[in-house]
């Protein structure tokens, strides 16, 4: 028999560390007293200008100091903890406040940098717990921490947190799609953009005219001596003018295009999927990849003439869904579906054709509305009115029709896809596995033709999507297909099998 020796105990386990709190970088308050401090300098300057060394100019100076020691307090009382599954930020400037966001509820993080964060090595990190969760913010934390703290909170994985300042070997980055310099043309095919200059326009001469009022430089007198020169210019100075204007919109267009998405590069890494944008202000969003749901292409008929798409991904609980998940702002049409195959898989194609009772239904809503209006004005005898209205009910025509060639869907065995509108087309590729529920809709017009529209529920984007004028049958079978064993119990006999592409 053999004794066996005594065996020392083992050690007991070693305390699991305690975070520690962790502060903003120093130069946090720097960059917000920097910023009031060129309005609060420019306010005091013009207060010299016109009064000399007056109270309003002291006043200025006693608010400079004071936004200096605000700024300074606000560093110094603020802190964050990164636990394994959940973050803690306290604030304790006036009264105390620990705002506790889980780890698991974190739908992205977007890190961005304005001129003078880059110029100083620093980022504004922004986290975004959905609803429930809701937001929170780090104004501002090194380029480093900025990085870590993305790679800690969209990773499961409590041990990829690592001590603060730690540099973790990061897998390298990976590509899905860039944006190249020539795409920043179709900027003028968008509304939006071809708009914006006249918005920054409107906002510089409202603050010009604020301060010209202010410093009493503007004055009725001024003003009506002004609208009299306007008014008298000749007609080739107006049109010279009209034409300077038409011929600068798409130019500004493409500035402002290329200010907010200049080097648009789109790659995935620690499994997520992260966007990056800008030239004065970089931002970088990013996105979990297993909470993508879907995606979204989006176009006018202008875009749609240059092939040209937008894409938006389909999120759990995201925030701000429209700017925040924008993968691509305009790109070729191909482009845009080989990023879809590369995030979510191929686009079901192709799309198959709605019964031509659609086509009825669709020029009825576009004609309907100019046309009720003519009647109305008709009977209240207003002629003009309602000849207006006749010519607006004819121009609708072919928006309906266009509406109805639109239509379409197409399902396989992972996605389903759905098209609609004309003015602003919209078609939306989702998971099947995201698809929570299904609501069948008939109105009376419809069920009259036998058509029906399928509305496919999704915990993501707008929470449903409809597939439009659908024949009755086929919506059942559509659904069927797709989540069976949530509908055969209610139905009498085996749904038809779909139809298939012309």
């Amino acid at each position: 028999m053999i004794a066996r020796e005594d065996v020392p105990p083992a050690p007991p386990p070693r305390p699991a560390a305690v975070p520690r709190p962790q502060r903003l970088h120093p130069l946090t308050f720097v960059v917000g007293a920097v910023r009031e401090m060129v309005a609060l300098v420019g306010a005091g300057a013009t207060g010299l200008l016109v009064g000399g060394l007056s109270t309003a100019f002291y006043f200025t100076l006693a608010g400079l100091v004071f936004g200096l020691a605000f700024h300074a307090a606000t560093w110094a009382t603020f802190t964050y903890t990164l636990h394994d599954d959940r973050i803690e930020l306290r604030r304790a400037l006036v009264g105390r406040s620990v705002k506790t966001i889980p780890r698991e509820r974190i739908r992205g993080v977007d890190v961005s940098a304005s001129l003078g964060h880059r110029l100083l090595g620093l980022a504004v990190v922004q986290i975004d717990a959905g609803a429930d969760g809701g937001e929170g913010t780090l104004n501002a934390v090194s380029r480093q921490e900025a990085a870590r703290l993305r790679r800690v909170l969209l990773s499961r994985d409590a041990a990829a947190a690592g001590p603060p300042g730690a540099t973790a070997l990061r897998p390298p980055r990976r590509t899905l799609a860039r944006m190249r310099r020539r795409w920043y043309v179709y900027a003028p095919l968008s509304g939006a953009y071809l708009l914006t200059p006249f918005a920054l326009a409107g906002s510089l001469l409202s603050a010009l005219y604020n301060l010209g009022d202010d410093l009493g430089l503007v004055t009725e007198d001024r003003l009506t001596r002004l609208g009299h020169d306007v008014i008298g210019l000749p007609a080739a100075a107006v049109l010279a003018t009209a034409a300077a204007v038409l011929l600068l919109m798409p130019v500004m267009s493409v500035i402002v295009f290329t200010l907010f998405n200049w080097d648009f590069t789109v790659y995935a890494r620690d499994g997520s999927v992260i966007a990056e944008r800008g030239l004065v202000t970089r931002r970088s969003v990013s996105l979990e990849r297993r909470r993508i749901r879907g995606v979204e292409f989006a176009d006018n008929p202008f875009e749609r003439l240059a092939r040209v798409v937008r894409v938006n991904a389909l999120v759990t609980g995201l925030g701000d869904a429209a700017h925040r998940g924008r993968l691509l702002p305009a790109a070729p049409w191909g482009t845009a579906q080989d990023l879809t195959a590369r995030v979510l898989g191929p686009v079901p194609a192709p799309l198959l054709p709605h019964p031509r009772a659609a086509r009825g239904r669709r020029v009825a809503r576009a004609t309907a509305p100019p046309a009720a209006l003519g009647a109305l004005s008709l009977a209240a005898g207003q002629p003009l009115v309602a000849a207006g209205c006749a010519v607006l009910a004819c121009c609708a025509v072919p928006i309906g029709l266009d509406r109805y060639r639109q239509l379409g869907h197409a399902r396989d065995a992972l996605r389903l896809t759905s098209r609609s509108g004309s003015l602003r087309r919209r078609q939306v590729v989702v998971d099947n596995r995201a698809i929570v529920g299904w609501r069948l809709r008939q109105t009376l017009f419809q069920r009259r033709l036998g058509l029906a529209t399928l509305i496919a529920a999704v915990g993501a984007g707008d929470g449903g999507y409809p597939i439009l004028d659908l024949a009755e049958d086929d919506a059942v079978a559509l659904a069927t297909g797709i989540t069976p064993a949530w509908l055969e119990p209610f139905l009498d006999h085996p749904p038809s099998p779909p139809r298939k592409a012309a």
